[in-house]
């Protein structure tokens, strides 16, 4: 069975903004209504988005979980969006009430430290979100008509969603094959430290999704081997990469690819890699949680809406 595919966008459509991790600047917070609302969007704000605890956080733990729940909870926000990533997504993870996300199901969109809830949506509340755009890093200063576009499509689909590789940025094969089950992942750094605990990533019988940001070679080798010797890549059904931006290889033939093909040797296992989703432009929307097939002779990543709610009409 599919996950839950909430309710579509539609323009006027109600957007919480919430602060899950790092905060923004008051000025910045201003800047990113000022945006979404030009967008067409109406919006409800937690109080917490430039709140600072410990210069990294956007206020108390608790308080971050909080308003999560208000915004899942209160029925005219129809999808909630993540100002920003950062850090201290892991602290609030313990204060989250699922069955709130479960019997409120809506959109929610984000990425990088938000792979946290991401796992904890997909996995413990049968919920599909959007590895996408965040207001303040991809909205506010180069939301790109890739970006745009694609989020769109994501976040109102009916039947099923098509990755399209934007123009000079053609899927590549690493390793031929077919796949399907549904996508997981995110944040390499925050899967990793997802292991051990009760949100720890699960991946047997799914398609694994990786992207991460600037990190020595050296540490994205690590990770990416705690995931293989926690047996995490021993029954994926296919590995996405997406954008590895400034993990700088140190020797011209060895990268990303060739540590993914050394930990993965499972001949069948699919590989495609340059995704664009990830930290850096363009930012294309994953469904995370949904149905997911994946085929290197097109090669194509397709999405199938497996079980959805009723839709509503929507005016880009």
């Amino acid at each position: 069975m599919g996950r839950i595919y909430t309710n579509k966008l539609k323009a006027g459509s109600c957007v919480g903004l919430i602060a899950p991790s790092s905060p923004v600047s008051e000025a910045r917070v201003q800047q990113c209504i000022t945006t979404m609302r030009n967008m067409g969007f109406r919006l409800k704000c937690a109080d917490n988005l430039s709140a600072s605890k410990g210069g990294y956080m956007a206020g108390d733990e608790k308080r971050r979980a909080e308003w999560i729940h208000r915004m899942f909870e209160d029925p005219e926000v129809d999808a909630i969006f993540c100002i920003r990533g950062g850090g201290g997504a892991s602290r609030i993870m313990e204060y989250i009430d699922v069955d709130v996300i479960k019997k409120n199901k809506k959109i929610f969109v984000g990425y990088s430290d938000i792979t946290n809830l991401h796992l904890l949506f997909n996995q413990k509340c049968d919920l599909v979100t959007f590895h996408g755009p965040m207001v303040s890093p991809n909205i506010v200063d180069h939301f790109d008509k890739d970006s745009r576009v694609m989020m769109y499509e994501a976040l109102v689909t009916d039947n099923e969603y098509i990755y399209k590789a934007p123009k000079g940025m053609p899927l590549m094969v690493g390793r031929r094959g077919q796949g399907k089950g549904n996508l997981v992942g995110g944040n390499l750094e925050v899967l990793c430290a997802s292991l051990g605990t009760p949100y720890e990533v699960e991946t047997d019988g799914k398609i694994l999704f990786l992207e991460e940001d600037a990190e020595f070679l050296g540490k994205v080798d690590r990770h990416i081997f705690q995931l293989r010797n926690a047996g995490k890549l021993d029954h994926v059904v296919g590995i996405m990469l997406g954008q590895f931006e400034g993990c700088k290889q140190i020797d011209e033939s060895y990268g990303i690819l060739e540590i993914v093909l050394d930990a993965v040797k499972n001949p069948s296992v699919p590989i495609l890699y340059n995704i664009q989703s990830g930290h850096r432009f363009p930012m294309i929307t994953l469904p995370m949680g949904a149905s997911c097939e994946m085929d290197t002779d097109v090669p194509m990543i397709r999405f199938h809406i497996e079980e959805a709610e009723a839709a509503v009409s929507v005016t880009k």
